[in-house]
């Protein structure tokens, strides 16, 4: 193939989202990636459509404790050493983000994004033949300790300022809904208006297929150059020249070069997520909970049950830490001790921003390159708003209001 009207670079759940929308409103698209369509963070998350999910990773709570939970190789939030000298600038950038003011705003920000998320899975399963995969059955974040529920009330005030439903258990209550569950002292929060997706991998493939149907091509390579030249963008990489009309920078967290090709510097880096899994008839849960204080969550999926969770800022090249992984096997069996070794392990990148908002919208040098990528731990919530933001951008039609946070013009 050597040109298209629209090339999306990133076959991950926000390229496919975009690249599946473009279609269905006549468009040309090819999708560009190096690997499988699906195959990094998008499948190996967390399953749910957090609508709860609003706050941002930095607040003014994680700034206060950021030395001690980044060089805590224990803490939920941890940083590979080696990594700091390049990751300073923009811990810089994350630490001025976490002042009251700034993690207010971003709050707000991501609450309105996330207004839109529920009804466009809803929209967008109905088109790909996903309904069966949705689970109507919320989430729950899960205290330890009385002292952990106390500490969290302000938190989930504040998300239900935003519009967030949020009911408390108690420990009974919490036994009722999930009796699988060892006692629990604190209690829970139950965040009702959640979803979550039996595979989160099947989903995608779903989407994937749809894409396909719509006429959406396929090219397995690597871009690793972006020029504007003659009114087309021309991408190249190894086995790979092509131009285009328009190109949407979806790659996640590979995208940070690319940006710069397109002229714009945008600090992302890089959170490396891990998981870890055991083969099971019926999962001993039936929704995610997320123990607070130890960053993960347990995901009852399809025949098996998911520990998810943890963020390590490190980039992409270094191997899976053993530590990591150890601390979510380790967590997992303080609730279920007969859990025996893992059956798989996993590592993916996902793309983070210091304010935790997504980049979306025209880049500098023009609207023919536009920006969609740094969601961190909600890509798979946004896909769909995501998607029909770039989709108005690309017809001329002005977007929801709640992409103004997220342009790049911002940095």
């Amino acid at each position: 193939m050597s040109g298209a009207e629209i090339a999306v670079i990133g076959a991950g759940v926000i390229g496919l989202a975009i690249a599946h929308r473009l279609a269905l409103d006549g468009r040309e698209v090819v999708v560009i990636d190096p690997a499988p369509p699906g195959s990094g963070a998008s499948y190996g998350n967390a399953g749910t459509i957090a609508d709860y999910a609003i706050q941002p990773v930095g607040t003014p709570d994680v700034l206060r404790n950021l030395p001690s939970l980044l060089f805590d190789r224990n803490s939920p939030l941890s940083i590979r050493h080696a990594a700091l000298p390049t990751l300073a600038p923009w811990l810089l950038r994350f630490a001025r983000q976490s002042l009251p003011g700034a993690a207010r705003r971003n709050a707000v920000a991501i609450a309105d994004l996330m207004a839109g998320a529920l009804p466009g899975w809803d929209a967008l399963a109905s088109e790909i033949g996903g309904e069966d995969l949705m689970r109507r059955q919320g989430c729950m974040y899960l205290f330890e300790t009385q002292a952990g529920f106390r500490g969290a009330q302000n938190d989930l005030a504040f998300r239900r300022s935003l519009g967030v439903s949020v009911e408390m258990l108690n420990g009974d209550e919490l036994a009722a809904m999930e009796p699988g569950l060892p006692p629990v002292e604190g209690g829970a929060a139950y965040f009702p208006r959640a979803v979550f997706f039996t595979d989160p991998g099947a989903m995608v493939g779903r989407l994937e297929a749809a894409a396909r149907a719509a006429g959406v091509q396929f090219v397995t390579a690597r871009v690793d150059g972006l020029t504007r030249s003659a009114g087309q963008v021309q991408l190249t990489g190894v086995g790979l020249d092509l131009q285009a009309k328009r190109v949407v920078i979806a790659a996640g967290a590979h995208s940070k070069a690319l940006a710069r090709a397109a002229g714009d510097r945008v600090p992302l880096e890089t959170e490396r997520g891990y998981h870890v899994e055991w083969d099971m008839e019926v999962p001993r849960l039936s929704r995610p909970c997320c123990p607070t204080s130890r960053g993960f969550y347990f995901c009852p999926m399809q025949g098996r049950l998911r520990v998810a969770g943890t963020v390590e800022l490190g980039g992409v090249t270094a191997p899976a830490s053993a530590h990591r992984i150890a601390k979510l096997v380790e967590g997992a069996r303080a609730f279920f001790p007969d859990l025996g070794p893992p059956d798989r392990k996993w590592l993916g990148f996902r793309p983070s921003m210091p304010d935790s908002l997504p980049v979306i919208g025209p880049s500098r040098g023009g609207d023919d390159v536009l920006h969609a990528y740094g969601h961190g731990h909600v890509g798979l919530t946004m896909a769909p708003v995501t998607a029909q933001m770039v989709a108005d951008l690309v017809a001329g039609r002005t977007p929801d209001a709640a992409i103004t946070p997220c342009l790049p013009s911002r940095f």
